[in-house]
């Protein structure tokens, strides 16, 4: 069985060049884009990259070793 996506939240600011965009909560994962559309491309291809990325990390480091993997979730933030 697949295990569902994350939901991330994207926030995207305009600026002279287009948009910038940056995933809340995920330090470092930056995009840009000339249309928004673009940004937004940008920005999922990129976290996955960092996603896939942080996976191979830790499933090296866990390799061999005794481990639970399991969900949790996170509340959002105050209103």
């Amino acid at each position: 069985m697949e295990p569902a996506p994350t939901a991330l939240t994207a926030v995207f600011v305009r600026n002279a060049d287009g948009y910038l965009g940056f995933v809340e909560g995920l330090p470092g994962v930056t995009a840009h884009g000339r249309s928004l559309d673009e940004a937004r491309a940008n920005l999922q291809r990129l976290a996955g990259v960092a996603f896939d990325e942080e996976r191979r990390q830790t499933e090296s480091l866990l390799e061999g070793k005794d481990f639970v993997r399991e969900s949790f979730g996170v509340p959002p933030p105050p209103a």
